[in-house]
C-alpha cells in the first residue's frame, strides 16, 4: 500500500462512518449500506485512481437514491 491509498482510505472510511451512523439513526438503508461499503472497500482496491472514483460514486449514491 502506498501512502496516498492509506490517506484516501482513511478519508473514505471516515465519511463511511458518518453515513453508517446517519443511516442507522434514521433507519435509512441506502446511507447505511453505502457507509458500510465506504468503510470496507479501500482494503480491496490497490489502485489509487480506482479508489477515489469508487469512493466518489459511493458518496453520491445516497443523494440520488433516497428511500
Amino acid at each position: 500500500m502506498t501512502e496516498s491509498s492509506l490517506l484516501w482510505g482513511l478519508l473514505f472510511g471516515s465519511i463511511g462512518v458518518g453515513f453508517a451512523l446517519y443511516g442507522k439513526r434514521q433507519r435509512a438503508p441506502v446511507p447505511l449500506l453505502c457507509g458500510l461499503a465506504l468503510m470496507i472497500y479501500p482494503y480491496f482496491i490497490p489502485n489509487v485512481f480506482a479508489l477515489v472514483a469508487i469512493g466518489i460514486v459511493l458518496m453520491g449514491i445516497p443523494y440520488f437514491f433516497r428511500l
